[in-house]
């Protein structure tokens, strides 16, 4: 039963969503600091070997075409798999034992090619706190080793060190360092398909679901730990994620700048690109915060 008594008049409504416009308008007005968590989108850029690679070329160049007045203009072409360089996965992403998140039948949700109801087109746009976990200034390391896993008892002290309370609703993301080989050029150990890569386990994945975040996002190839020589053979935390926790999932983030900066807690944005029935998208994702 609605009590009209006490609800908002529109009026009420109205004069609400002005003082809060209001309020961010003066926040821009006195500064913030944006942090771009998104990789440059380059041809031959590190990326997994199990999605098509980022291909750029100009099909038409100044001077191809010159208008009457002198004016011409330049055209691109891009080609991509929409999980290459800094994307999010959409829960129709991965399946377990032919279920998608919800229960819902991986083969039946598969309309025309396309997935209608989990696709990329139904994440919305995140403008969500987030909280930055720096797992390797915790163990003071500069970066984590191949195929190390961060452990819960890692994100437990690394929340407490910084006094990172996490809450319903929030998007976390887990630096490990990794990234480190990416800005270094260095694709082979970035990818770590030898090698392994460092990152989150079955049993940090369930904790911090447990927490009730919207999503979670890594500096690494894949939010996993991979084993070395084990390449993608077992995600378990995409499974914990995607497919049981309705989670998304944020990869090849650069979290580098953020951690320098020493900034743990920021608002968070980030936009998919509504590509209907994707499995993901490619994303670039804003960390703001006032100075």
């Amino acid at each position: 039963m609605t009590d009209l008594a006490h609800s908002p008049t529109p009026d009420a409504a109205t004069d609400a969503a002005t003082d809060t416009t209001a309020l961010l308008l003066d926040a821009v007005a006195q500064g913030l600091t944006v942090f771009d968590l998104g990789r440059t989108l380059t041809v031959g850029m590190p990326q997994s070997p199990n999605h098509p690679a980022y291909w750029h070329a100009l099909p038409r160049r100044h001077g191809d075409m010159v208008r009457a007045d002198g004016g011409s203009a330049a055209n691109d072409m891009i080609s991509m798999g929409t999980h290459v360089g800094t994307h999010i996965d959409a829960l129709s992403h991965v399946s377990q034992d032919g279920k998608l998140y919800g229960g819902l039948d991986a083969d039946a949700a598969l309309q025309g090619g396309r997935y209608a109801e989990l696709g990329a087109h139904t994440i919305e746009p995140m403008v969500r706190r987030g909280v930055l976990l720096d797992v390797p200034t915790t163990l003071g390391v500069g970066r984590l080793e191949a195929g190390q896993e961060i452990t819960v008892a890692d994100l437990t002290a690394t929340a407490e060190r910084q006094g990172s309370a996490i809450r319903p609703g929030d998007v976390v993301l887990v630096r490990s360092g990794w990234g480190q080989h990416f800005d270094a050029g260095d694709g082979d150990t970035y990818r770590g398909l030898s090698t392994g890569v460092p990152g989150v386990g079955e049993a940090g994945a369930t904790w911090l679901a447990d927490h009730g975040i919207h999503a979670t996002g890594a500096d690494t190839i894949a939010y996993e730990r991979l084993a070395p020589g084990a390449g993608h053979g077992l995600l378990p935390a995409h499974r914990v994620l995607l497919v049981e926790r309705g989670i998304y999932i944020v990869e090849a983030m650069d979290l580098e700048a953020l951690a320098a900066a020493g900034v743990h807690e920021f608002l968070l944005v980030l936009s998919p690109l509504k590509f209907y029935g994707a499995t993901g998208s490619p994303v670039r994702p804003l960390a703001v915060v006032g100075r």
